[in-house]
């Protein structure tokens, strides 16, 4: 390999270990959402079911998708805030991987290149890795 590519490659893998001890230590994680939602009761005789109504709450809500359906469920103040922490460290931990997947690409590239080199052949030209379509496998 060549001193530039060395350098390179050694600045990848640099950044790779510390986007990954930066993933390490986030805490936990959850997707979805929490939002603040006033609800009616339904009953004829509250003042939910005025003109002009005055709603139940605000309450915290938690939207999810699990297992393919959506799940709903309220939270008290505590919670939420818990949640609030879970779902920006998801946010983050998506982020972070999706570096190390950049970072990833151009170290492979590298290394292929220089593979390509050692057997006399020029190297593969590839699209970058956001360019690429990626192709899912339906769920049976």
């Amino acid at each position: 390999m060549t001193t530039a590519s060395e350098r390179a490659l050694a600045s990848c893998e640099r950044r790779y270990r510390e986007l990954a001890h930066e993933l390490a230590q986030i805490g936990y994680v959850a997707s979805g959402s929490i939002a603040q939602r006033s609800t009616r009761c339904g009953k004829d005789t509250c003042a939910c079911g005025a003109d002009p109504p005055r709603l139940h709450g605000p309450y915290w809500h938690f939207t999810a998708k699990v297992h393919g359906k959506t799940v709903n469920k309220r939270l008290s103040d505590r919670e939420a805030r818990l949640y609030e922490e879970w779902i920006a460290n998801d946010r983050l931990a998506r982020d972070l991987l999706a570096e190390m997947r950049t970072i990833a690409a151009e170290a492979q590239a590298l290394i292929l290149a220089e593979e390509s080199a050692e057997r006399g052949r020029p190297p593969r030209r590839r699209a970058a890795p956001e360019k690429r379509t990626t192709f899912t496998r339906a769920k049976s």
